[in-house]
């Protein structure tokens, strides 16, 4: 049985890996998906404050309290900023992360320092044109199912701006095995193919490209329990 700890990404929460529950327990694997604050059913502790360390600390509780050991960290997207700050906390806990279409931080990294200025541009409108704290949703792929669009957009949530502005602070790289997994249909100005370009070279990663769009948890969830299965056994 793995450990297997879900980083899930921005703006989203558990609900979006509903699809990927049998199948991580058809597979024998026992799957933790904490939500982070302000988000999913966590949505009434929302506030300014909100930031990436808090989300980490969401992580980490769950691993602490549940007194989980030879974890496999599992972040999407935004998530991989997550993974990879638990992974530095919890460095004795963690055997290894798993980036699906995702952000690989270095010490001193932000979401907005790892974005193309268009995304930094289009993003920081938003919050000036709303709240002034909060970034709303990007769009979903365009190969999403029409009912897929109904019940993200039932669920789908503003982030707050600090969770993309606050730099990460590492003690050290990751030691553990990391391996990326790349969405091949992502959108223009693509911001995770460079991560994938970099895990096919450097010692200590594996990677596979997938023939998928940003979220395969809920385009294409078989798709994707085949890919984590590889990827563990890397």
């Amino acid at each position: 049985m793995t450990e297997i700890v879900l980083c899930h990404g921005a703006w989203s929460s558990v609900w979006a890996w509903t699809r990927m529950r049998p199948l991580m327990a058809e597979a024998g694997h026992r799957f933790w998906a904490p939500t982070y604050t302000g988000l999913g059913a966590r949505l009434h502790l929302a506030s300014p404050d909100v930031n990436l360390e808090t989300h980490i600390s969401d992580v980490m509780g769950v691993i602490e309290t549940e007194e989980l050991r030879d974890v496999v960290l599992l972040g999407h997207s935004y998530g991989g900023m997550v993974a990879t700050g638990v992974a530095d906390r919890a460095h004795d806990r963690v055997r290894q992360v798993i980036y699906l279409d995702a952000f690989v931080p270095g010490d001193g990294h932000s979401v907005f320092d790892l974005l193309p200025q268009d995304h930094r541009s289009r993003m920081s409108a938003a919050v000036e044109a709303g709240d002034g704290w909060r970034i709303p949703p990007n769009p979903s792929p365009p190969d999403t199912a029409e009912a897929d669009l109904d019940w993200i957009a039932r669920h789908r949530m503003p982030m707050p701006v600090a969770c993309f502005q606050q730099k990460l602070t590492l003690s050290a790289e990751p030691a553990c095995p990391r391996h990326y997994i790349y969405a091949q249909r992502n959108m223009l100005s693509d911001p995770f193919r460079p991560f994938y370009e970099r895990a096919q070279s450097h010692s200590g990663w594996t990677a596979q490209a997938l023939d998928v769009s940003h979220s395969p948890n809920i385009t294409a969830p078989d798709t994707l329990m085949t890919a984590l299965s590889t990827a563990l056994s890397a």
